[in-house]
């Protein structure tokens, strides 16, 4: 076990790596000028050579680019995340102030997920073909297929214009302020955490229906076992390891989800702020958001690996 959590966290360093160098390189050959995004382009003009070639020094962006990047990386080492090019704060003090919102954000998405795909799938699968595998399946496809940020915008318009309602405005810490914060992060949970249920529950049918027919759940059926206890002892356990392994990759779409939901709801968590950032060229901002995702990504798909290797231990041995 601990050979595989090994292996499997060297891989995971070497993807860490791998992914900090695309976002370096890929944020660093988009088209435009940052000095143009900082000063406008009627400002970028007025500004002489020396004082265009002074300002990129003092960005550190007149460095040969593998300088830039050991700066980079040594910086983000040092616990050193940068400053926005429009706002007094650093990029560590928006994750501090807008983090929690998108972590609980995420959290309640997967739950909510769990609670509605899990029934609907144990549903479709013990009646196949039946009304209401049909139902459950129409509206897994639909789930699937509407984009999360129009739902958004259509239940933010639903909920202003029908009931007059409108969710508070700015941040709100969890133990600070339990109601408004569970009124802002409420909206985008459910919207992520529909779209998400869809994947989990045709995930589980189809694994539901695969297990269903092997030989020891038939064997506990003809030694008598009432057919609930089956479900719940036998097959549900074994069907929900693709199911958990599909849940870490969700994970990761959540917080990418997040970005366009969060801006739909105006809720101020990371995804408002990558938007933004996007929005304004705040380089920095992109290039720490995006490489903080993608270890959030790494470490939780680490961790249903070994969670899964626990589950089955036929896993780690491979």
């Amino acid at each position: 076990m601990y050979g595989y959590i090994m292996r499997r966290l060297v891989f995971g360093g070497l993807t860490v790596i791998g992914v900090s160098i695309v976002v370096f390189v890929v944020l660093r050959i988009l088209p435009g000028d940052p000095l143009v995004a900082i000063f406008g382009p009627e400002g970028f003009t007025k500004l002489s050579d020396a004082e265009r070639a002074r300002y990129m020094a003092d960005l550190g962006l007149s460095d040969p680019l593998v300088v830039q990047y050991l700066h980079w990386i040594g910086d983000i080492l040092r616990g050193n995340f940068g400053r926005s090019f429009f706002r007094s704060e650093s990029v560590a003090e928006m994750l501090s102030r807008r983090g929690p919102l998108t972590a609980e954000i995420a959290i309640l998405a997967v739950v909510l997920s769990w609670i509605v795909g899990i029934p609907v799938a144990i549903i479709s699968a013990l009646r196949p073909n039946s009304l209401g595998d049909n139902v459950s399946r129409f509206f897994s496809i639909l789930f699937l297929a509407v984009p999360g940020f129009w739902l958004a915008m259509l239940i933010v318009l639903a909920c202003l214009f029908w009931f007059g309602y409108r969710p508070p405005m700015g941040g709100a810490a969890l133990f600070a302020d339990p109601w408004s914060n569970l009124q802002i992060i409420i909206g985008p949970a459910i919207v992520l955490g529909l779209g998400q249920a869809a994947y989990i529950a045709r995930m589980a049918r189809s694994s539901l229906l695969e297990v269903v027919r092997e030989d020891y759940v038939r064997t506990a059926r003809a030694k008598g076992l009432p057919g609930r206890l089956v479900i719940s002892l036998h097959a549900l356990p074994n069907a929900l390891l693709p199911v958990v392994t599909l849940s870490g990759i969700l994970m990761g779409f959540v917080l990418a989800g997040s970005i366009p939901v969060e801006r739909a709801f105006a809720a101020p968590g990371l995804g408002y702020a990558m938007y933004t950032a996007v929005y304004e060229r705040d380089v920095f901002v992109m290039q720490n958001l995006v490489f903080l995702y993608s270890i959030v990504f790494v470490v939780l798909n680490i961790l249903i690996d070994v969670i899964i290797a626990w589950l089955d231990p036929r896993i780690r041995y491979r």
